[in-house]
């Protein structure tokens, strides 16, 4: 119960905060567009611990896209629901594909990872229960924020 209720909070707050925010709808459109914006940041946010296996992998698709029309572009994930558990250094056994991958778009394709430290906190996770190639932010929403400032565009997932 207490799970349900922290996920249902953080979710109205994400909500609550990106509400004036600008959003892109799809990839499609970014790719379409004649200038590059100043970067993009996928959004992810879920109660589903399995998600960020099933999304990652088409994220790295997206974003190999993304780079292969702005070659420059910043690109950022944020991970900041139950599916940042499946980065933790104990499910790096059961998850090797997940944690191959999101290392590799970290340190070879220069993709910024975050996951929320708030959230993971209130499940015990502390920030260095995660790799060192993951970024552990205060919180999630308000990196977000912190990116839409710099006028990042937000796809959020699922």
């Amino acid at each position: 119960m207490a799970r349900l209720i922290a996920c249902v909070l953080l979710l109205n707050f994400a909500l609550f905060a990106g509400a004036s925010a600008a959003f892109a709808s799809s990839v499609d459109e970014l790719l379409a567009a004649e200038q590059a914006p100043p970067g993009v940041v996928f959004e992810i946010v879920s109660g589903d611990s399995d998600l960020l296996g099933d999304l990652l992998p088409d994220v790295g698709k997206d974003i190999e896209r993304l780079r292969k029309r702005f070659p420059d572009l910043p690109v950022v994930i944020v991970s900041h629901g139950e599916e940042q558990f499946a980065l933790t250094n104990d499910r790096q056994q059961t998850e090797t594909k997940l944690h191959s991958l999101a290392e590799e778009l970290v340190t070879e394709q220069d993709v910024t990872l975050h996951v929320c430290e708030t959230y993971a906190g209130w499940f015990g996770v502390a920030p260095g229960d995660f790799p060192e190639f993951v970024d552990v932010a205060a919180a999630g929403p308000a990196q977000i924020n912190d990116y839409r400032a710099l006028d990042y565009v937000v796809i959020t997932l699922p």
